[in-house]
């Protein structure tokens, strides 16, 4: 019993481990990581910053600096030198960007950036996600109470099926909701607003925890299912060995070869039997008994 115990304290531990990298995931928005190409804007308020574009203004004729909208501005940053990459990352809820200081991020909803016609797939995507959150909370939950509690009346082979079960079921929505998340980003990267397209991208450690879970649960699965094939074999060869070992409660006798009743002179014949002469039936030169019932 001892041993069945730590060997569900062993499955247990990859399960809680599924549950925190799913959770971790969905509440994070490193599912992907990248850099945007931005224009550097002129350096007004912070004269003699690395992020902006110095610039020269012509001056008036009476020496001060024209506030003149028509004014000529000389700006020495010419070709690349003129943009600026800054650093985002996206999740499931929220794209966050840096800000030119690198002192704080500037976020916003990831759905405000996902075309219309595709807000339904990203829906469904985050929709798969909390179910496989739920089905991992479940199988939890199970496992916990199969290692806490001694019932010896409860079935708990039911317990290992029905973890088996949900792990799977929960390995296979959170792969579909993974993929669809990354065709809904590749294709917002595609048809997404100009002002937020990344220049450059990767998958982060959001993503990578994610299928850590899907991993873990099928491992899960698999180890629970195995178990459980073993323990209904090892049941039923018990049940077999002791249905084997208990008495007939009908034995039967087996007919003996005996000799021809004319060669005999008389038959033994159970009880209610009667011995008749049929000597006169019997063919020339034989004689002797036969038992009729």
């Amino acid at each position: 019993m001892d041993r069945a115990r730590q060997q569900q304290s062993l499955l247990l531990l990859p399960t809680c481990l599924a549950l925190a990298f799913s959770l971790t995931a969905v509440v994070s928005s490193h599912w992907c990581e990248g850099t945007r190409r931005v224009v550097k804007p002129l350096c007004r308020d912070q004269p003699g910053g690395q992020h902006c574009i110095h610039f020269k203004q012509d001056n008036s004729s009476d020496g001060r600096i024209g506030n003149d909208s028509q004014a000529v501005l000389y700006i020495w940053e010419l070709g690349d030198d003129k943009f600026i990459q800054r650093g985002f990352h996206v999740g499931l809820w929220q794209s966050c960007e840096e800000s030119l200081n690198n002192e704080d991020e500037k976020c916003r909803s990831f759905q405000s950036v996902v075309p219309a016609e595709e807000q339904g797939v990203l829906w469904l995507s985050i929709g798969g996600e909390v179910l496989n959150i739920v089905l991992i909370l479940a199988s939890a939950i199970l496992l916990g109470s199969r290692v806490s509690c001694r019932s010896l009346g409860f079935d708990w082979l039911r317990v290992d099926a029905l973890v088996a079960i949900f792990m799977v079921l929960a390995g296979l929505l959170g792969m579909v909701a993974h993929m669809m998340y990354t065709t809904i980003f590749q294709i917002t990267v595609n048809l997404g607003p100009e002002d937020w397209k990344p220049q450059t991208w990767d998958y982060g450690w959001s993503y990578c925890l994610a299928w850590g879970s899907f991993a873990l649960c099928l491992a899960v699965s698999v180890t629970a299912m195995s178990r459980f094939t073993a323990a209904h074999l090892e049941v039923t060869e018990q049940q077999w060995a002791q249905n084997g070992s208990q008495p007939s409660q009908h034995s039967f006798l087996e007919p003996k070869a005996s000799e021809s009743v004319w060669k005999t002179g008389a038959a033994p014949c159970l009880a209610g039997h009667a011995f008749r002469n049929v000597s006169g039936h019997l063919p020339p030169g034989a004689t002797g008994k036969v038992s009729i019932c």
